[in-house]
């Protein structure tokens, strides 16, 4: 039998039940296997529930030192129910001078504390009682995330200033920095908004007409990292020259704004944007894509969508660690490349003399060093249009496979 002796307004601030005639300090925290809430209980004295009752700091101090012995338990632990019922007569008996002497050997919850209005400057200072003299019941959740957000700055040397800030929460990346960056003005103060907005704007001016492509060989919707790194780049150097004195992070959460944007744009628009942008044109009627899997897929003139397209999309669906050679064939004209991901490379493929009465065929085949995935677009979008034949300026054609090999390592050694 269990039936609740006390307990506050807010439901999370651990109870006070009596189970079997025994009092118990009960509460949830973590979560089980299935992702359940766990709940734990252990002993308590009448002395202990007398100063739960009256003293909500000694109350949340109590629940910020348990919490770490929660944690200890995991998602199928047992509480150590000895440590818990150690800490009681410390937490809520001792003078506030011992108590803040306890909480300096012993690891705390601080987040729980800041969240119910703890003194975050006296909390450094290791005046734990003295932090919650105006303790509330009522928690702040955003209050604890920002207190977090301003520590893992500060261990790493940061300090920001007000336009810092600002452009950080316009972002929301003030209490996250990992988050996909959007645009918040309501978050920023009104005050400061105007000169946010022009740290925007020279951002705006720096990438303008810059593009983040779209990268097949890592999925559908991948996006070309030497893109974004270039307009990361542009953005950041701009945005330092016209505001020296903002903070890295600051400079960043901008460029990451201006990219992120970007890229989804990529990822919303047709893979027939990205031949556009190389300036390719099809005149092939019939390719066959293959990739190392041996899984072909054909096209053909009249298809809704272009060749290069269609190729690429192949490649974001087929595209993986293990399958990162694709051919395009065309074999009426008997030529084709084929694309090596894993080697950031091409082979150029001509029929010289086609197999008769038994004979093997004969090929040239030539490589070529490849550019990133820009390089890759017009190389393909060039022999969609041209065949191999269009081929040749795009790059210097090695005939023989182990000079080409030579050439290769000499750019990862340069690399």
């Amino acid at each position: 039998m269990r039936d609740i002796v006390f307990a506050r307004r807010s439901g999370w601030i651990p109870n006070v039940i009596r189970e079997d005639g025994e009092l118990k300090l009960m509460l949830g925290a973590g979560a089980d296997a299935n992702h359940e809430p766990r709940t734990f209980t252990f002993p308590i004295g009448e002395a202990h529930l007398t100063v739960i009752q009256e003293d909500l700091a000694r109350h949340l101090l109590l629940w910020s030192a348990v919490l770490p012995l929660c944690d200890a338990a995991g998602t199928r632990g047992r509480l150590d129910e000895e440590a818990a019922v150690a800490l009681l007569d410390p937490v809520l008996l001792s003078a506030p001078e011992d108590v803040d002497a306890l909480f300096r050997r012993i690891p705390w919850d601080r987040a729980r504390l800041v969240a119910h209005g703890a003194d975050t400057r006296l909390l450094e200072r290791g005046q734990v009682c003295a932090a919650l003299r105006a303790a509330t019941e009522t928690s702040d959740g955003k209050r604890a995330q920002e207190d977090h957000a301003h520590r893992r700055r500060a261990e790493r040397g940061v300090v920001l200033g007000p336009l810092d800030t600002a452009l950080l929460k316009y972002t929301g990346q003030y209490l996250h920095g990992a988050a996909v960056p959007k645009r918040i003005p309501g978050a920023v103060d009104p005050a400061l908004l105007p000169e946010v907005v022009r740290v925007i704007a020279t951002a705006e001016q720096a990438c303008a007409g810059m593009r983040i492509g779209r990268d097949p060989r890592r999925g559908k919707r991948a996006t070309d990292k030497r893109d974004w790194d270039r307009m990361a780049k542009a953005v950041e150097t701009a945005v330092r020259r016209a505001r020296p004195g903002l903070a890295e992070d600051a400079v960043r959460t901008v460029s990451f704004l201006m990219c992120s944007e970007a890229a989804e744009r990529a990822r919303n628009s047709s893979l027939d944007d990205d031949e556009e942008a190389v300036g390719g044109s099809a005149r092939k009627t019939a390719l066959s894509f293959t990739d190392d899997k041996g899984v072909e897929r054909k096209w053909r003139r009249g298809h809704p969508r272009t060749a290069t397209a269609e190729f690429w999309e192949f490649v974001g669906e087929r595209s993986a660690g293990d399958n990162e050679v694709f051919t395009i064939e065309d074999e009426e004209m008997g030529e084709g490349v084929q694309l090596h991901f894993y080697a950031d490379s091409i082979a150029r493929v001509t029929t010289v003399r086609k197999g008769e009465g038994g004979s093997d065929p004969e090929y040239r085949v030539e490589y070529s060093l490849v550019d990133g995935m820009d390089g890759y677009r017009k190389l393909v979008s060039a022999f969609v249009g041209g065949g191999c034949a269009a081929l040749g300026p795009y790059g210097s054609w090695i005939p023989d496979a182990a000079e080409f090999e030579r050439a290769r390592r000499r750019r990862r050694a340069a690399e």
